[in-house]
């Protein structure tokens, strides 16, 4: 059955080209949403991919990754036809098997909704502080949001998660279902509380989709696995490791669909080992 690839990128055109290059297939259509201040010509684009329109100004941390990625969705539900999982991506991932390796994987994961995800507290991820107080915004917004914070830690006040839900956090990259897909869009139509609540949260795209899908009929069908190989920079936390050819063996030891993130220049010698073993599995 056809699967959707979104892929977000926002520098290096000619990387992002390779990307599709190497994902082109019958069974795969290609989706890419170019943040709207990206210097990236759509004009030099592969023409194999759908553009997600119009373009969004993406910001780190903020609500825009959300909003951005809810836009895709949208376009995707609207013109993609019947298809089992939307595959989201960055523009400096790789994947790690050929595409028809992939497709076969894909297949065996029908039904099943690829998410990272473990609930946020004591148990689980302890950052509850991103939601408990107010984040993002500008000029007055932002004033207000600070202001409020200092009042609430003075009042030893926290906010709740929106609806009084179980908050879940986890990874902003996944493939979920057409079906689940189509319940997050339908959810966040039907509440405008859940965009209000969320515009106040820091780094909401690792904990929006987490939250909706685990307070809802979906939950019974999430892995809590994604699929991807990623390595956290040392004493950066909050930031993924630019790999290169000291992680291959790592990299070629996992179970990952996907690996990121990649540079062209401190990744230029792991490149071709990457490619090498999609050859190699290709034969298996």
């Amino acid at each position: 059955m056809r699967q959707v690839i979104l892929i977000h990128a926002h520098r290096d055109v000619a990387q992002l080209n390779a990307l599709v290059a190497q994902l082109l297939d019958d069974d795969f259509l290609i989706y890419v949403n170019v943040d709207a201040k990206s210097a990236i010509d759509i004009t030099a684009l592969h023409p194999a991919l759908r553009l997600v329109h119009p373009r969004i100004d993406i910001h780190w941390g903020r609500f825009s990754q959300v909003e951005a990625t809810l836009h895709s969705m949208r376009q995707v539900l609207a013109e993609a036809g019947a298809f089992d999982k939307l595959v989201f991506i960055s523009a400096q991932d790789a994947p790690l098997l050929p595409n028809r390796r992939l497709k076969h994987e894909l297949a065996a994961l029908r039904g099943r909704e690829l998410l990272d995800c473990v609930p946020v507290g004591p148990h689980g991820w302890s950052c509850a502080a991103r939601y408990q107080y107010f984040y993002g915004g500008a000029g007055v917004a932002a004033l207000a949001g600070r202001a409020a914070n200092r009042a609430m830690r003075t009042l030893r006040l926290r906010r709740r998660m929106v609806h009084g839900w179980q908050p879940w956090a986890g990874s902003s990259w996944w493939a979920l279902s057409r079906g689940c897909v189509e319940a997050i869009i339908a959810r966040v139509d039907a509440d405008p509380a859940l965009a209000r609540f969320f515009r106040g949260v820091d780094c909401p795209d690792e904990m929006f989709f987490q939250t909706v899908v685990m307070n809802s009929p979906f939950r019974e069908q999430v892995l809590h696995y994604h699929f991807r190989h990623i390595q956290w920079a040392s004493g950066a936390a909050r930031s993924p490791k630019v790999l290169d050819a000291a992680d291959f063996d790592a990299i070629a030891a996992s179970p990952a669909h996907f690996c990121r993130k990649l540079d062209p220049a401190a990744s230029a010698a792991l490149l071709p080992m990457l490619a090498g073993l999609r050859a190699s599995r290709e034969r298996m």
